[in-house]
C-alpha cells in the first residue's frame, strides 16, 4: 500500500530540514561568518582556505565510511547522528582561535555532513519512490538553499547588532539543533517494516565492474570537477564581498540570493532534465554556473558581482542533484544497496573536489593577491565538466 500524499510530504520536509542543518547551515555558514573571523583573528586567505580544506576533507571522508560497510545500522540512526555532531561543531568553533582545533572541528563537521547527505537522501528517495511520489525529492534538495538562506540572514541580523564571530557559530549551532528535532519528528522510524540496514554486500564493495563502465567514470570525474568549479567562489564570495570597497555595501545580501537562487534551481533544472536529459541538462548547468563564477571574479560592479552571485545559486544544488540523480539512475537495476555506494561515490569525488578548490585558491591568493586566477581555475573545471557530461 502506497503512503498517503501527506506522510510523503511531510517526510520531504523533513529531508529539506535535515539538509538545512547540515549542509546550509552546518557546513556553509562558514562563508558568511569568515569575513568577521579573518578580521577579529585575524585569519590570511591561505588559513581561510585551509580551514574550509578541512571540512572538504572530512567530508570526502564520511562520504567513503558511506560507501563501506564500517556505518552499520539504519539510515535514519545515521543521519540524526550526523545531524547532532553538525551541531555540537558548529558550537564548538566558538571555543578556540587556534589554527589547528579550528581544522580539527571542520574536518569532523565536514564528515557529518556527508553522512547526513548519503544517509537521508537513500532514505528519503527510497521512501518516496516506494510510495509513488519520487517528485517531491525536489523538496527535499531544496533544504540546502533553504539552510543557506536561513544562515544568510541569521549572520546577517547578529552582525547588524555588532555580536562577535564566536556568538555567530553558537547562533548557528543552536539552529542546526532547533532543525534536527523538528526533522526527528518528520522523519519516523518505518512503521511496518524495520528499517532497511544499509549495509554492503559482499557482492557490492567498491570496485565492482559496474563502477568502471565509460559513463559512470564521465560522471564520477565531472563531479569531482563541478566540486571544484563551485567551491571556491562558494568560500570566498563573501570575503571577495567585504574585501573590495566597491562591494562592501551588497556583502549582507551576496550569501543571501546565493540561497534563494538556490531553493527553487531544483525543480527548475529537473523540468529542463525531464526535456532535454540529465547530461545535456547537467552539462548546460555548469556552463552557466562557469559565467556566474566568471562573473563574481571580474566585476566589481555590485549588479554584475550579484547577478554572478544568484547564477552560482541558482545552478550548484541543481548540478548536486542532476549529478545523485543519473548516478542513481546507472545503479538502480542493482538495488538499494548499489544506489547507496553510488551516492557516496559521487559524494566523494565531489568532496576531493572540494577539499582542492580552497586550499588552491589560498595559495594562489597569496601568490597574486586576488582571487581572480582560482576563480578563472574554477571556471575552467566547470567547462571541462560540462564536456565530459555531454559525451
Amino acid at each position: 500500500m502506497s503512503q498517503p500524499p501527506n506522510n510523503s510530504l511531510r517526510l520531504a520536509i523533513g529531508g529539506l530540514l535535515a539538509l538545512a542543518a547540515a549542509m546550509g547551515i552546518g557546513r556553509f555558514v562558514y562563508t558568511p561568518i569568515l569575513p568577521s573571523m579573518a578580521e577579529s583573528l585575524p585569519l590570511d586567505a591561505s588559513e581561510a582556505g585551509l580551514i574550509a580544506a578541512a571540512n572538504f576533507i572530512g567530508y570526502l571522508t564520511g562520504a567513503l565510511a558511506g560507501a563501506t560497510s564500517l556505518l552499520r545500522g539504519s539510515a535514519r540512526t545515521w543521519f540524526l547522528l550526523g545531524l547532532a555532531m553538525s551541531a555540537l561543531t558548529s558550537a564548538a568553533m566558538a571555543l578556540t582561535n587556534d589554527l589547528w582545533f579550528f581544522l580539527f572541528i571542520r574536518f569532523v563537521s565536514g564528515m557529518a555532513s556527508a553522512v547526513v547527505l548519503v544517509f537521508s537522501t537513500t532514505l528519503v528517495l527510497d521512501r518516496l519512490t516506494a510510495a509513488g511520489h519520487g517528485s517531491l525529492s525536489a523538496i527535499h534538495f531544496a533544504g540546502v538553499g533553504a539552510g543557506i538562506s536561513l544562515s544568510a540572514m541569521l549572520i546577517a541580523a547578529l552582525n547588524h547588532f555588532g555580536m562577535n564571530w564566536q556568538t555567530l557559530w553558537l547562533s548557528s549551532a543552536l539552529v542546526t539543533a532547533g532543525l534536527m528535532a523538528i526533522a526527528t519528528v518528520l522523519i519516523p522510524v518505518a512503521q511496518k517494516t524495520k528499517e532497511r540496514t544499509l549495509v554492503l554486500s559482499e557482492e557490492t564493495e567498491i570496485g565492482s565492474s559496474d563502477l568502471l563502465s565509460a559513463p559512470v567514470l564521465r560522471l564520477v570525474a565531472a563531479y569531482g570537477l563541478f566540486g571544484f568549479g563551485y567551491v571556491i567562489t562558494a568560500t570566498f564570495v563573501s570575503v571577495i564581498a567585504r574585501t573590495t570597497p566597491a562591494l562592501a555595501s551588497v556583502e549582507p545580501y551576496v550569501w543571501l540570493i546565493v540561497g534563494l537562487f538556490a531553493v527553487p534551481s531544483i525543480y527548475v533544472w529537473n523540468r529542463f532534465a525531464a526535456m532535454l536529459g540529465v547530461r545535456r541538462v547537467f552539462a548546460i548547468a555548469c556552463l552557466v554556473e562557469a559565467v556566474g563564477v566568471s562573473m563574481t571574479a571580474l566585476s566589481t560592479a555590485p549588479v554584475i558581482f550579484l547577478a554572478g552571485a544568484a547564477l552560482l545559486g541558482g545552478t550548484f544544488m541543481g548540478i548536486t542533484a542532476l549529478g545523485l540523480a543519473e548516478g542513481r539512475r546507472l545503479s538502480v537495476d542493482d538495488g538499494s544497496e548499489a544506489v547507496r555506494r553510488m551516492l557516496a561515490i559521487l559524494t566523494a569525488s565531489f568532496g576531493l573536489g572540494q577539499a582542492a578548490g580552497p586550499w588552491i585558491a589560498g595559495h594562489l591568493h597569496g601568490i597574486t593577491g586576488s582571487f581572480q586566477a582560482p576563480s578563472i581555475a574554477a571556471a575552467i573545471a566547470l567547462v571541462i565538466a560540462a564536456a565530459l557530461a555531454s559525451v
